[in-house]
C-alpha cells in the first residue's frame, strides 16, 4: 500500500482518497469541498490501521488463527471472530499515533467535544454499492479516553463472524482487509432524517425526505416511522407529505452513547419540517446529485434554524426500465381519505361496501370494494374490482397480500373509508400514496404509459422465490424470473369454492375437492417447470370457514388467529388432511417431483412425524417426498434442530404469524400496528439461530412472510447467510435488487479492500 498519513482532515480529502479514508469519509471530504454544510470531522487512515496490527504483532497471530478456521462450523466461526475481536482490543495503540489522534480531537475545539466514531471500509458508499459494512459506528462520544477506546472497537468489528464467513468464501486473504475511522463533530438533532434527491426507485425528478424527532438514527435504522414528504423539482412545491406518529426518539444518554425516550404527546403528531425546510434540504440534495452526477441518499440533521449535511452515498436501486405508479393529477382534487398505500397502481370506480361476505354478491367488475377488512371468502370479488379500500389493516394484512398479489391498487387501515365513503360514489384510488379522492381523477395518457420490460433475471447465490395465492396470478409470478414458489397458499383454492373441506366430506363430493386443488396447484407447477414450488397445507381459521356451506359447524373461538387452525387441525380431521393428502400424491405420480409440502402452525416435532406418519399410510413414498414446515411461532424456531432431527427437508419464516406470536402484537389492529416490529431484536434473534441450524445441518431456510418482500430486512437475512427469499409477485424485481447489491457489496468491500 502506499504510505500515507495517519490523519487526514475533511479539507484534505476527495473522492479518489477512498483507499485511504474508505467511502464514507472519502464523501464526506468531498462534500466539504462543494461547501456543503458538513460537521468537521478528521480521519483515522487505513494506513495507521494497518500500523497498529504491525506494531502489535497482530498482523500474524490473527491471520495465521483465520487461515485455519473451518468457517462453515458456525462454533469455530464465532471462537475465532472472538480471539480476533480480543486481540485487537487488548493490543496498546501505537503512542505516537495515539499522540496523533488526541492532538487532532483536541484540534476540533477541545477535549469535551462530543462526536460520533464511524467506521469506514473501503468498499462502501461507491457509485455501484452502498453497503455500509459489518463494521460498527459509536455517537456520543466524549473525551480522549473514550475516543480511542472506540476507535478501537471499529477496527476490532473489522473481524465479526459475518465478515469472517464471507472473506473465506470468496477466497479474499483476510490481511488485505482495511479500515479507516471517521472521528465527527456530533450534531445533537432535534430533527433528522435521509432523503433521496431523485425517486429511489423510477429516478424522476422528486426529493423525497423522510424524518423524526432526535437523531437521525432512528429512521436510518428503522426503529420509528417516519414523516414523509415528496418535493416536486420542477414545480419546486412539496407535492405530498405523510405525517406519522413519532412517539420515540433516539436522544444522547449524557456521558456517552445514546438512548430511546417518549416524544412529548403534544409533538408526537406534529408535522416534523416546514415547506420551507423541506425546499432547503432538496436544495443540498441537488448541489450533491449534480456534484457527483448520480442521485444521492443524503442523510441531514437539524439543530434550531441550522441544516447539516452528515452523509451523502449513491443511490443504487433507481431502475431504468420501469417507472412508478403515475400520480394523479392534484391540485383542486378533494381527498376523501388516507390511509397506507399497500399495493401500488391508480384506479378509479364506484364504490361498494361490503359489511360481509354476503355483501360481495352485488360486487361488479370495476367497482372500489370498502369494507373493514377482507377475508379469503371475499377473494372471488377482489378479482373483479378495480381497487380496495379498508378501515383496518397493515402491510402485511389480507386485504395488503392478496391486493398485491393480483395488482389491485389498495389502501388499508383508513378506520373510517366504511363509514366516509357512500355506495355508488364515485372516487379515486391511489394505492402508493394510501390516497382517496372524491371523483374519477383524470390521468393523462402519457403518464399511464408504464414501461414493464422483463430483463433476463440476475444471477444471485441467495434464491429469490415468489408468493402464490391463485391459479390465475402463476403467469404473472412465472414472469418475474422468480426461482421458485417459496409459498403456495391453497386456502383461496378451498375457500373460493365457498364450501367447507366438511361438506364436500359429508355431501360425498370428495373427488370435486381433490381435483379441485390438483388442477389448482398443477397450474402453478406448470408455470415454474423445474423449479421448486412449496405448497402450504390448508391454513385457514375457524371465522374464515363459518360463512360457508358446512360452516355451521366450525366452532366460536375467541381468538382464531390462536385457534384450531393449520397443522393441529389437519392432524384432528384426518379426513380433511388425507384429501389434501390425495392431491399431492396424485401430482407426485405425475412426475411433478418440484412439488414439496409445507405444514404450517407447527409448534413441536411430534406434529411434523405425525404428520409424515399419516401421509405414508396413504401412500405417500415420504421418504422421497419433500416436506418442510412454517416456522411461525416461537418453540419451532427455538426447537428446529429438533425438526431437523424429525427429517425436514427445509424450513421458512412466516414473519407475519412470528413476529405477532414473539410481541404479543395483532398484526392486524390498528390501534397497535405501530408496535408490530418485524426488526423487533427477539423476532431476529429467533430467526439468526434458526438459520445457522439449518445452514449447519445443510437445510434449505427461506422466508415467505411479509418481511421478505421489504428490502432491508431481506438485506439483513442474506447478511445472516438465509438460503432463500419468497417475495410477493410485486416486488420480486427490488427484491432480487436486493440480493444481488448485498452480494455484490460483500464482493466488493473485500475486493477493494485488498487491492487498497
Amino acid at each position: 500500500m502506499k504510505e500515507m498519513p495517519d490523519i487526514l482532515w475533511l479539507e484534505e480529502i476527495r473522492k479518489e482518497d477512498i483507499p485511504a479514508v474508505g467511502g464514507k469519509g472519502a464523501s464526506l471530504g468531498e462534500m466539504s469541498a462543494i461547501g456543503l454544510p458538513v460537521p468537521r470531522a478528521f480521519v483515522v487512515t487505513s494506513y495507521a490501521f494497518r500500523q497498529f496490527l504491525v506494531e502489535a504483532g497482530l498482523d500474524k497471530t490473527i491471520f495465521a488463527d483465520l487461515a485455519e478456521v473451518d468457517v462453515d462450523n458456525s462454533v469455530d466461526l464465532e471462537k475465532a471472530a472472538t480471539r480476533a475481536k480480543d486481540a485487537v482490543m487488548k493490543a496498546r495503540i501505537p503512542a505516537l499515533l495515539k499522540k496523533k489522534i488526541k492532538s487532532a480531537y483536541e484540534e476540533m475545539e477541545d477535549s469535551r467535544m462530543v462526536v460520533a466514531v464511524r467506521s469506514s471500509a473501503t468498499a462502501e458508499d461507491l457509485p455501484d454499492a452502498s453497503f455500509a459494512g459489518q463494521q460498527e459506528t459509536y455517537l456520543n462520544v466524549k473525551g480522549e479516553k473514550n475516543l480511542l477506546f472506540a476507535i478501537q472497537k471499529c477496527w476490532a468489528s473489522l473481524y465479526g463472524a459475518r465478515a469472517i464467513y464471507y472473506r473465506a468464501k470468496q477466497g479474499f486473504d483476510h490481511q488485505s482487509v482495511n479500515i479507516a475511522v471517521v472521528i465527527q463533530q456530533l450534531v445533537f438533532s432535534e430533527k433528522a432524517g435521509v432523503m433521496f434527491t431523485s425517486h429511489p426507485v423510477t429516478g424522476e425528478q422528486q426529493s423525497i425526505i423522510e424524518g423524526s424527532w432526535g437523531l437521525g438514527e432512528a429512521v436510518v435504522s428503522g426503529s420509528v416511522s417516519p414523516d414523509k414528504y415528496v418535493f416536486d423539482q420542477k414545480s419546486e412545491k412539496v407535492v405530498d407529505r405523510l405525517i406519522a406518529n413519532k412517539r420515540y426518539q433516539i436522544i444522547s444518554s449524557g456521558e456517552n452513547g445514546t438512548k430511546t425516550v417518549e416524544v412529548r404527546k403534544d409533538i408526537q403528531d406534529a408535522p416534523l419540517l416546514t415547506d420551507d425546510e423541506v425546499r432547503k434540504l432538496a436544495a443540498f440534495g441537488k448541489v450533491a446529485e449534480t456534484h457527483y452526477g448520480v442521485p444521492q441518499d443524503v442523510e441531514w440533521g437539524i439543530v434550531g434554524d441550522n441544516i447539516y449535511i452528515l452523509q451523502s452515498r449513491p443511490i443504487t436501486t433507481i431502475r431504468a426500465s420501469a417507472q412508478a405508479t403515475p400520480p394523479a393529477e392534484t391540485g383542486t382534487e378533494k381527498i376523501l381519505l388516507q390511509g397506507q398505500g399497500a399495493s401500488p397502481g391508480i384506479a378509479s370506480g364506484k364504490v361498494v361496501i361490503v359489511r360481509d361476505v354476503k355483501d360481495t354478491g352485488i360486487v361488479k367488475d370495476g367497482d372500489i370494494m370498502v369494507t373493514q377488512m377482507t377475508n379469503p371468502d371475499m377473494v372471488p370479488a377482489m378479482r373483479k374490482v378495480a381497487a380496495i379500500v379498508t378501515d383496518e389493516g397493515g402491510m402485511t394484512c389480507h386485504a395488503a397480500i392478496v391486493s398485491r398479489e393480483l395488482g389491485t391498487p389498495a389502501v388499508v387501515g383508513t378506520k373510517t373509508g366504511t363509514q366516509v365513503l357512500r355506495n355508488g360514489q364515485t372516487v379515486t384510488v391511489d394505492g402508493e400514496k394510501g390516497l382517496i379522492y372524491e371523483g374519477a381523477l383524470t390521468i393523462s395518457r402519457e403518464k399511464t404509459r408504464a414501461v414493464e420490460s422483463i430483463a433476463a433475471p440476475v444471477i444471485t447465490a441467495t434464491s429469490v422465490k415468489v408468493n402464490v395465492s391463485m391459479p390465475e396470478a402463476a403467469a404473472r409470478a412465472a414472469a418475474t424470473g422468480a426461482d421458485g414458489v417459496g409459498l403456495l397458499r391453497i386456502e383461496h383454492l378451498i375457500l373460493g369454492l365457498n364450501k367447507t373441506p366438511g361438506w364436500f366430506i359429508a355431501n360425498n363430493r370428495e373427488e370435486e375437492f381433490i381435483q379441485e386443488l390438483y388442477r389448482g396447484i398443477k397450474t402453478v407447477l406448470d408455470a415454474f417447470y423445474g423449479k421448486p414450488v412449496w405448497v402450504r397445507t390448508l391454513d385457514a381459521p375457524t371465522d374464515e370457514f363459518r360463512n360457508m356451506a358446512g360452516g355451521e359447524t366450525e366452532p366460536i373461538e375467541h381468538n382464531p388467529m390462536l385457534g384450531w387452525r393449520g397443522i393441529r387441525r389437519d392432524l384432528q380431521s384426518a379426513d380433511q388432511f388425507r384429501l389434501q393428502v390425495e392431491a399431492f400424491k396424485r401430482l407426485w405420480e405425475q412426475g411433478y417431483d418440484n412439488l414439496g409440502i409445507m405444514f404450517p402452525m407447527v409448534s413441536h416435532p411430534q406434529e411434523f412425524i405425525r404428520a409424515r406418519e399419516m401421509m405414508k399410510q396413504w401412500g405417500v413414498d415420504v421418504d422421497n417426498a419433500t416436506l418442510g414446515v412454517m416456522i411461525e411461532i416461537p418453540s419451532s424456531a427455538i426447537l428446529i434442530q429438533d425438526f431437523i432431527n424429525a427429517g425436514i427437508r427445509f424450513a421458512s419464516f412466516g414473519t407475519n404469524d412470528l413476529i405477532q406470536y414473539t410481541l404479543a402484537i395483532d398484526r392486524n389492529n390498528q390501534h397497535v400496528a405501530g408496535m408490530y416490529q418485524p426488526k423487533h431484536p427477539a423476532v431476529l434473534a429467533l430467526i439468526d439461530s434458526a438459520i445457522q441450524c439449518c445452514r449447519e445441518n445443510g437445510v434449505e431456510v427461506s422466508i415467505c412472510g411479509q418481511a421478505g418482500s421489504e428490502p432491508p430486512m431481506v438485506k439483513w437475512l442474506v447478511e445472516h447467510g438465509i438460503t432463500s427469499v419468497s417475495a410477493n409477485i410485486d416486488a420480486i424485481a427490488k427484491i432480487r435488487e436486493t440480493v444481488a447489491r448485498t452480494e455484490k457489496q460483500i464482493l466488493l468491500e473485500s475486493a477493494r479492500s485488498r487491492n487498497a
